[in-house]
């Protein structure tokens, strides 16, 4: 039967400038009795990420529309624009609300931008945990994402490394012995939203593991190379 675990990493100090995130991750893993495994899946939040590279920027804590000239200039276009809200594509190529900048979870007076590269952020994660424990395991940068047509949010990939953004299924036979012509999973994001279950909005766990994902799985993988749709297959900008 297959089957997938997914727990939070407790334990974990407020993240600040330059703060080693890898050795910190461990730590506190291993100080909750789960520590680390190989063919382990590591979700980090973005908002942790930003703020362990820097990218926490002071905006005015009375004015609840300081950010906005922020989203302009990390904003390579603007989608739609509704009252204060601006839907826009970022130069990584992600279309999201106010070009995924966050007032959430940081001090007041505080704005968290995207990592400058989500992929190489965690690259740095999983190559660092490689050299602290030997371990073998992937590591995804995950941050919350409304989507067109349907309400709420979800969590999603926006970065990751150690295994593949997206599993091709075309040329695979379906359960009825069918060939299947499309079909192309984003696993990465499937195992983000999944692993959000654990962590939450406001629980303070910007940290999980995912154990048992499928082997296959694992390997080179870039969100920004196999998950961005490029314009020129972009039916809808």
């Amino acid at each position: 039967m297959n089957r997938i675990e997914i727990f939070g990493i407790d334990g974990l100090p407020e993240i600040g400038s330059g703060d080693d995130l890898a050795a910190l991750i461990a730590d506190a893993a291993s100080a909750q009795a789960t520590p680390l495994a190989d063919r382990d899946v590591l979700v980090v939040t973005q908002k942790i990420v930003s703020k362990a590279e820097g990218r926490i920027v002071a905006v005015d804590p009375d004015d609840p529309l300081s950010h906005k000239p922020l989203v302009e200039r990390e904003s390579v276009r603007v989608l739609r624009r509704r009252g204060d809200l601006v839907i826009s594509e970022t130069r990584h190529g992600f279309v999201c609300a106010n070009a995924g900048i966050d007032l959430s979870n940081v001090e007041r007076g505080s704005a968290a931008l995207l990592p400058e590269d989500s992929d190489r952020s965690a690259r740095r994660i999983r190559d660092a945990l490689r050299g602290r424990a030997g371990l073998d395991l992937a590591v995804i940068v995950s941050d919350t994402f409304g989507r067109t047509w349907r309400r709420g949010v979800t969590d999603v990939a926006i970065g990751s490394a150690g295994i593949s953004a997206v599993v091709d299924l075309r040329g695979s036979t379906d359960a009825h012995g069918r060939e299947l012509q499309v079909t192309e999973v984003a696993v990465v994001d499937e195992i983000a939203a999944a692993a959000e279950l654990v962590m939450g909005k406001a629980e303070g766990v910007p940290v999980a593991v995912v154990r048992g994902v499928n082997d296959a799985w694992f390997g080179d993988g870039d969100v920004r190379r196999d998950i961005v749709r490029r314009p020129a297959e972009d039916l809808f900008r």
